[in-house]
């Protein structure tokens, strides 16, 4: 793996791994409000418990991050996880309106934290993008 590949998973990996772990075992309040908040941008969410949330979001979260970390995870794969999951964080950034300026696109103070997401996907997309030049380039050498 390259070092600018790996740096790509790594970073982000690390970031959500940890993400998933401290939502191991998080109390049915607080995946209560996190669920308010997915359920804008992800509406299936809402047909969830509580405690099925917060146990859908930890395994995922950790799912994503140990992909990312994984180098025998190929890095098409890692970038579809990374891709996928921003795809969601990105989704409640541009539903919830607080989030946005009135323009609906740049972050309100609000959404500066928020808006980072978009960040994650692009590393995804590049993640997806970078490992089919690979098999590009060995292609033109044969």
């Amino acid at each position: 793996m390259k070092l600018d590949t790996a740096l790509l998973r790594a970073i982000p990996g690390a970031f959500i791994l940890n993400s998933g772990i401290s939502k191991l075992g998080i109390d049915d309040e607080s995946a209560a409000g996190l669920q308010q908040m997915a359920a804008t941008g992800v509406p299936f969410v809402e047909e969830m418990t509580p405690e099925q949330f917060g146990k859908f979001l930890s395994y995922g979260e950790i799912a994503v991050g140990a992909a990312l970390l994984l180098p025998f995870v190929p890095t098409r794969i890692a970038g579809a996880a990374l891709t996928t999951f921003s795809a969601g964080l990105v989704a409640n950034y541009f539903s919830i309106e607080s989030m946005t300026q009135d323009d609906g696109i740049r972050p309100s103070e609000e959404g500066t934290a928020v808006a980072k997401d978009t960040w994650l996907a692009a590393i995804g997309v590049a993640l997806m993008l970078a490992s089919g030049s690979k098999k590009k380039k060995k292609n033109k050498k044969k």
